[in-house]
């Protein structure tokens, strides 16, 4: 808890402050010299994303209204589409979630994108990434599905979803009978799985289809429809979320009809399709990989930091 007398001063202190400066250099020579291109993109944009776990900060004026980027994954698609080739972004996103230990609203996001790779390839790139700063980390990669039966005895590719309502309720979780798939496999995760998980660095791959956001789906080895996403841990907390990512045009449309359609049975506000991106997505995305590391949470981890609130010069609480 921040003392009220307190909140001038900033979270981190000068050391803090060194070390992130160091991190952030360190996270720009790598990618740059692996030849990925540093781009900068908007922080504010006239439209926003459908997912429906994401909540946006709309701006208004007397002039226009606009929204506060929860990624600058739109418009480097639009710059992946007019043929930039590899590309990087370090800067601020804004996401209108809870504030927390591990959260804030305004937080620097790293998001980079490899033409012609598969998420396998990038995901080892966010390896050699984190050894920069952890050398011989311990690595674990495993699939969801594997991740999942282990812990709670269950496939999570097939099983019904009133099954997973069921689990959920038996665990006092609240109750999920109105909830979709995709939000009762996410609260068994967080709280049967993720804790649970090893130490060091774990990449999950092959993600459920119901929670393939924008990665292309695939067959694995059991014939089993997945997502090809996967998302990197350090230490149990969340790191990294990167996919294949699609690039089919009318598959676009109907993940926006499927987002909105989430979104109004969760009584969430309901963004209109990004038309710009639909139009760099027809003109020809190509076969990339993408992925998002949440920077502030890369620090905590390699400061041995308790909350967010003391690697950030003014978390939220200061502002």
């Amino acid at each position: 808890m921040i003392k009220k007398a307190d909140t001038w001063k900033p979270g981190s202190n000068l050391r803090t402050l060194k070390y992130r400066s160091f991190v952030m250099r360190e996270l720009r020579r790598t990618l740059s010299d692996r030849g990925v291109l540093e781009i900068d993109v908007p922080l504010l944009g006239r439209s926003t994303v459908t997912d429906p776990q994401l909540l946006s900060f709309s701006v208004t004026s007397e002039h226009f209204r606009g929204f506060l980027q929860t990624s600058p994954e739109y418009f480097m698609k639009r710059l992946l589409a007019s043929g930039s080739g590899d590309i990087f972004s370090l800067g601020k996103a804004f996401r209108a979630e809870e504030e927390g230990t591990a959260h804030n609203p305004e937080f620097t996001m790293l998001e980079w994108y490899r033409i012609n790779w598969d998420e396998h390839q990038l995901a080892e790139e966010v390896i050699d990434l984190v050894s920069v700063f952890i050398p011989s980390i311990r690595v674990s990669k495993l699939s969801y599905g594997e991740v999942f039966e282990e812990f709670l005895g269950i496939n999570p590719h097939n099983v019904e979803l009133s099954a997973l309502r069921n689990r959920a309720e038996e665990a006092n979780l609240g109750n999920w009978s109105r909830d979709f798939r995709s939000g009762c496999l996410d609260v068994l995760f967080e709280t049967f799985v993720r804790p649970n998980m090893p130490k060091g660095l774990v990449v999950l791959y092959d993600y459920p289809s119901c929670q393939k956001a924008l990665a292309q789906l695939h067959l694995d080895h059991k014939g089993q429809k997945v997502s090809r996403r996967f998302e990197v841990f350090l230490n149990n907390s969340e790191l990294a979320n990167g996919y294949f990512e699609l690039n089919d045009f009318s598959e676009h449309q109907t993940r926006f009809k499927e987002d909105r359609r989430e979104r109004r049975a969760m009584g969430k506000s309901l963004p209109v399709d990004d038309k710009l991106l639909l139009d760099a997505v027809k003109a020809g995305l190509p076969n990339c990989a993408g992925v998002a590391l949440g920077v502030d949470r890369l620090l905590v981890q390699l400061l041995g930091a308790a909350c967010i609130d003391e690697i950030m010069s003014f978390s939220w609480a200061r502002c």
